[in-house]
């Protein structure tokens, strides 16, 4: 490695971002630590991050399907406002259209880090723009992480073939019966 230059990139330090031991009430954990739901629609979750840029942070928060672990909506921002919180919400909903009763999650801080995103594009990079920072946000989601990124729990398939696998599925089982 050292003969052609190639360098490991390391992950960084975990710092801490969110003051947990404060007085505000608490939600209870619903999920209770089941994060495989049975089918869609059943469990989001969500988090925010804040990738740096040359011109300042930007904040992303993503919902995640806990079925499919697909990111089936995110918000970019420059501050962290309740509009990024309405944004992310509001594309999650068009884009699945649940039934009511799904249940959405998130940690008690306000910033989690969504890590895959941190690692595996922003990590060991310098944006010089928002707007780099926008596209490389948008191909890592739309493009990577939801069709091509392989994921463990899914039985190394990507939250789209795993989805349309299930799908399939669920019409076999409609027509046998």
């Amino acid at each position: 490695m050292r003969e052609h230059g190639i360098r490991a990139r390391h992950k960084r330090k975990f710092k801490v971002t969110t003051d947990s031991k404060h007085k505000l009430p608490i939600a209870p954990n619903l999920p209770d630590r089941n994060f495989a739901p049975a089918a869609p629609n059943q469990v989001w979750t969500s988090d925010i991050t804040y990738p740096w840029t040359d011109e300042g942070w930007l904040y992303l928060a993503v919902v995640l399907d806990l079925f499919n672990r697909e990111g089936v909506g995110w918000s970019l921002k420059p501050r962290m406002t309740a509009d990024i919180v309405t944004d992310v919400l509001t594309m999650a909903w068009f884009r699945r259209k649940p039934a009511p009763g799904v249940l959405h999650h998130s940690d008690r801080g306000s910033q989690g880090g969504f890590n895959s995103f941190k690692n595996e594009r922003v990590h060991g990079w310098r944006f010089a723009t928002r707007e780099g920072m926008t596209a490389t946000a948008f191909g890592y989601i739309e493009v990577f992480y939801n069709r091509k990124r392989l994921h463990s729990t899914l039985g190394y398939k990507s939250p789209t073939l795993f989805l349309q696998d299930w799908l399939t599925a669920q019409q076999m089982e409609k027509r046998v019966a």
